[in-house]
């Protein structure tokens, strides 16, 4: 029997590549429902491929174009926060691919969890900003959670078969961005044009900024935080420009795990769609021939403060999670418009970090509300 899926964000980078899995496996897999924003072509060739019952767009021009060249399609149409809830709970959906970035699907994603739908996970926002409170309706509901993440379905695939209690700590791999040998005091001078020339990966621009700042890596420390349940301490990062290695275990005996593979993120893809089995690689593989050599590197905290950012905000718990990753989305919104250099994206973060205050064991309807306070901060001058 097909497992019916959802994407959230089915025209950005992860989920036009969940699309292709899906097409490699359509005896396994068929899609029930698509969120986009207002990518009209894009989601349009997608309701014509893959028959869709419900998709969601931005608003209502974008509804009118859809429903324009869609005429006669037996399709749903909806909008906004609604339309993201209606796809991330359509009824026949079995699993949910999360891949819109931002905290904008936090509370969809919570309510496909309470229906008990299986979430593959790409966005790291979500667990950033409400970990806890996801972690804990996951729990209760007995949803599985699967990362895609290249780094998070790495440590998964090293775990296997491990109990939990050998693990010393895990190793975060991060290729270093576009500015790895940048020196330090040439990042003010560097443009969204320049940063958006990641080296290895081809992401979308949220992400490809985060990861020139590294944020993207304080990220998956919180993510990898709540996903195996392990403590700040046993979390490390580590700089590694092939991106080769996509993460390691450590465990307890000095006994080293490693997940290798080529940078293709369909790879991971495939692995959490299928729920960890392991079908053939339609994709790119890993030819040792060609690797010429692996490095590995602290990261530079002076120079990319924003990884430190993360772990701070991660140990201090509450709602300062939430409020990085709102600042964050702001000061990087702004980068991408041009309204100033590199280097006071990780200025601005700080500023709000400092100005906006942590509350304990927060509510959801408190973390929206901090989230609205942080963004408002950055776009205010803070």
């Amino acid at each position: 029997m097909k497992k019916a899926i959802a994407i959230l964000g089915s025209t950005g980078s992860i989920g036009k590549q969940c699309l292709e899995v899906v097409s490699i496996f359509p005896s396994r897999l068929r899609v029930a429902a698509l969120a986009t924003r207002d990518d009209v072509d894009a989601i349009v060739e997608q309701v014509k491929k893959f028959q869709p019952r419900i998709i969601s767009v931005l608003n209502d021009e974008a509804k009118a174009k859809v429903e324009a060249k869609l005429a006669g399609a037996k399709v749903q149409i909806f909008t906004g926060a609604e339309g993201l809830l209606k796809v991330a709970t359509a009824a026949d959906a079995k699993m949910v691919v999360v891949a819109i970035p931002g905290s904008l699907t936090l509370t969809a994603v919570l309510e496909a969890v309470k229906l008990k739908k299986d979430i593959a996970l790409a966005t790291k926002e979500v667990l950033v900003a409400a970990g806890d409170i996801f972690m804990s309706e996951a729990k209760a509901a007995g949803v599985k959670i699967f990362p895609i993440d290249s780094e998070h379905s790495a440590i998964a695939q090293c775990l296997r078969g491990e109990d939990r209690k050998t693990v010393k700590k895990i190793i975060l791999t991060a290729s270093g961005g576009p500015f790895l040998k940048t020196p330090a005091e040439k990042l003010a001078l560097m443009t969204a044009k320049e940063a958006l020339k990641h080296p290895t990966w081809k992401m979308g621009p949220k992400i490809t900024i985060d990861s020139a700042t590294l944020m993207n890596k304080g990220f998956e420390v919180i993510e990898a935080h709540h996903l195996f349940g392990l403590d700040y301490a046993q979390i490390e990062v580590v700089i590694h420009p092939e991106s080769i290695i996509h993460s390691l275990v450590e465990f307890v005996d000095g006994s080293i795990k490693a997940q290798l593979g080529a940078p293709d993120m369909r790879v991971p893809i495939q692995y959490a769609l299928l729920e960890e089995e392991r079908q053939a690689n339609h994709w790119g593989r890993l030819d040792f021939s060609k690797v010429t050599g692996l490095t590995f590197a602290k990261p530079d905290l002076a120079k990319f403060p924003c990884l430190e950012y993360a772990y701070t905000a991660g140990k201090a718990k509450g709602t300062l999670p939430a409020v990085l990753n709102a600042a964050n989305e702001e000061a990087v919104n702004q980068f991408l418009k041009g309204k100033f250099n590199f280097d006071q994206i990780a200025v601005k973060i700080k500023a709000v970090l400092a100005k906006v205050p942590n509350k304990e064991n927060p509510t959801l309807e408190e973390i929206l509300a901090v989230d609205k306070q942080a963004r408002e901060t950055v776009n205010h001058g803070g």
